[in-house]
């Protein structure tokens, strides 16, 4: 009774929290505010926390604290609770296709919701901005304007606000271990593309900004004076196109004609985001970049974090050659390249084998084919070890796909790999509420592809209790062999697979994933590194800033005689800025040591453990098969693509009553986006169905899953 109490002021708090936030930026460009603000600026300004420790605290913490807030409520959040039918319906509408392009992807009705109310506030902003604006106009002092450019250049100057307002959010998807996109059950797989959304609209309305600017600067002949000024206060010009070229840069090399066939062009190019984000504080200054804060500090803790934990090395015990369910990992080998990271789902299942983690790979590019070759050269010697480094797993909190009466799966080619996790899950004995029946469809291109089902072909022709297994293999481009296999039983009873088992002569416990730490931990890091930023922040400040309060009544005397300037302008502009980047990176040091400390702390716990038992690595069957229990024949067609609706109301016909169906679909856009629009034909946004769904009371919840980011 008490865990449940606490669990709901946990959600209170989160909920006034994140209300709070949206409503500063809802009332922020208000003439009320602005003024409502100044003076509290100026009324901070004479105390020990200054007018950046409020700042902070207004428009920094409320993130921050949602984010500490919500680790410690996952932390108390029982297991059993995340694996029952709370919180359902929500996950269900949120699931539900609306749009369907292959320019823009999949886009649910919950997202559509999301991106109107964006586009309105985008919107809102520009307008009392560009209002108030256009009421107090004022020339600029060093340009010499005509009327039109100069109000052209005060909405190009609001366009620069809307840039703000994405790059605000822009941060937030791509955390990992420290998302709060959890909350919502929402994968980090499934965010990347509000990260992408919001980049798009962050280059698009920095372009519109910036081209503007200089546009104007070039009419009225001041672009050669203006553009390269490193000016004492105010903006930082140069900085400004500095961060534009490099945003631009960024978003071109993450064009997906780009990234798939050049991706270290990508991912190289996009760790210049730390000198954007430098050279935007510089260009708007240290408020602006207050509210800017938020995803920056939480980003570069989880990044700080990530590199803490891939430090520690394992090696590669047993390889296939040729050939928390759903989750993934980030894979790098240090003998191919030292800085790329791939991510790869996992195929195991922690619930059959805690000690076993393993991940497939289709060779599709020089990473995967370098990897080949790598274990290729390591069959030939037994000693020839490869070392590899592990971030994560990540993956949902909720093992979502259980919430779901019956489960219809889709898979095209290396997008089996999630589901071999969930049929291990489905097949484990001591699995709590699961599905009662399955159909799994597998296209693959040809007969050699089949062999990825090799994992999980021990189960697939066992009797599992209280499930109802039936698969579908389409083998879409080979034709019948006269002397092969005729059914997929007796293709998966002689599996084209070699195995190779990699020794190592060296102590295993130093080995270990130890994977990312627990919620409350992750909570007492942020609260650590918090601390320690707000702290040197207002010491700093202190130091390299003059403050007023000390000599308050001698301030207002100087005031009133006109002989006293404020303290933000007895410094450079930039000053302020670059206590901000000191405070951030020797807070983001101490997290990192925080947790270098708790590492140690569990691989120190982790070896004593296994000390005890008796671990051998080898000794873990790879291979070893399950006898074949003969049973009803899965199908397997040669020759032609799956018809996607007529397998779903064959398999819906078959039901007998049952009223939800989880569609998961993982493989190219094309199949999913098949998929989704037999989903779509079903229902409505948000829980008006068509008569067809009220007559057959069969739901049809979708939901992708991406094997590539």
């Amino acid at each position: 009774m008490g865990k449940m109490l606490t669990l709901l002021v946990l959600r209170l708090l989160m909920n006034l929290l994140l209300i709070s936030w949206i409503s500063l930026w809802i009332i922020k460009p208000t003439t009320v505010w602005i003024q409502s603000w100044r003076q509290a600026e100026d009324t901070f300004q004479h105390t020990f926390f200054g007018y950046y420790g409020v700042s902070f605290a207004v428009f920094t913490f409320p993130p921050i604290a949602l984010s500490i807030i919500g680790l410690i409520y996952l932390s108390l959040l029982p297991q059993h609770h995340r694996l029952t039918r709370g919180g359902r319906s929500a996950a269900i509408t949120v699931s539900r296709p609306a749009i369907i392009s292959s320019f823009i992807g999949i886009v649910s009705c919950f997202e559509i919701v999301a991106v109107i109310l964006f586009l309105v506030f985008l919107a809102w902003t520009f307008y009392v901005r560009v209002n108030n604006d256009l009421k107090k106009l004022m020339p600029v002092k060093t340009m010499n304007f005509d009327l039109w450019q100069l109000k052209y250049f005060r909405v190009a100057t609001r366009f620069g606000l809307l840039a703000e307002a994405c790059l605000s959010l822009l941060l937030f998807p791509v955390l990992r271990g420290l998302s709060m996109f959890r909350l919502l059950n929402i994968q980090f797989a499934a965010s990347v593309k509000y990260h992408v959304w919001l980049g798009t609209g962050l280059v698009f309305f920095s372009l519109v900004h910036g081209g503007s600017t200089l546009f104007i600067w070039g009419i009225s002949h001041n672009i050669e004076e203006e553009i390269w000024k490193w000016q004492r206060t105010g903006r930082v010009y140069v900085a400004g196109v500095i961060s534009l070229v490099i945003g631009l840069l960024m978003w071109i090399t993450s064009l997906p004609q780009i990234r798939r066939k050049c991706f270290e062009t990508f991912y190289y190019t996009h760790h210049l985001y730390i000198v954007f984000l430098v050279s935007f504080l510089f260009h708007a200054g240290d408020r602006h970049f207050y509210w800017i804060l938020p995803g920056v500090f939480l980003f570069g803790l989880d990044k700080t974090l990530r590199i803490v934990q891939s430090r520690s090395e394992s090696r590669i015990l047993s390889a296939r050659l040729n050939y928390a369910p759903s989750s993934f990992i980030f894979m790098n080998i240090p003998s191919i390249s030292q800085f790329q990271w791939h991510p790869f789902s996992i195929t195991s299942s922690s619930s059959v084998d805690k000690h076993t983690m393993s991940v497939m790979m289709k060779c599709e590019g020089k990473w995967t084919d370098s990897v080949y070759k790598k274990l290729e050269e390591a069959a030939d010697s037994d000693t020839n070890n490869i070392t590899i480094r592990v971030e994560g797993p990540y993956g949902p909190v909720s093992v979502d796909f259980l919430r779901y009466d019956t489960l219809f799966l889709v898979a095209g080619g290396i997008g089996i790999t999630p589901f071999l996790n969930i049929l291990q899950e489905l097949a484990c004995e001591n699995r709590l509420k699961t599905p009662k029946s399955v159909q799994l469809v597998f296209s693959v291109r040809t007969f050699q592809d089949i062999n990825m089902l090799v994992p999980v072909s021990p189960i697939l022709f066992r009797p599992i209790h209280n499930l109802n297994l039936r698969i579908k293999v389409f083998v879409t481009q080979e034709k019948k062999h006269s002397n092969g296999p005729t059914t997929l039983k007796e293709y998966l009873a002689q599996p084209q697979v070699q195995t190779i088992h990699i020794g190592t002569d060296e102590d295993f416990s130093r080995f270990q994933i130890l994977g990312h730490e627990s919620f409350r931990r992750l909570a007492t890091l942020v609260l650590v590194a918090l601390l320690t930023f707000l702290g040197l922040l207002i010491g700093l400040s202190h130091f390299f800033i003059p403050n007023e309060h000390k000599k308050h009544s001698n301030s207002m005397k100087l005031a009133a005689s006109g002989a006293m300037t404020t303290a933000k302008e007895k410094v450079p502009s930039w000053v302020p800025d670059l206590v901000i980047i000191v405070a951030y990176v020797i807070a983001m040091t101490i997290g990192g040591l925080a947790a270098i400390i708790l590492q140690w702390r569990r691989q120190h716990r982790e070896t004593l453990r296994m000390t005890k038992e008796e671990v051998n690595p080898q000794g873990r069957n790879f291979t070893e098969s399950t006898p074949i229990v003969p049973m009803e024949e899965h199908g397997i067609h040669i020759g032609e693509r799956p018809k996607f609706k007529e397998i779903l109301s064959e398999f819906e016909t078959s039901l007998r009553g049952l009223s939800s169906i989880g569609v998961l679909v993982c493989g190219p856009e094309s199949m999913k986006e098949a998929v989704a629009s037999i989903c779509r034909q079903r229902f409505q946004c948000f829980g008006v169905d068509d008569s067809r769904t009220i007559l057959n009371k069969v739901n049809l919840n979708f939901h992708s899953l991406n094997f590539s980011l």
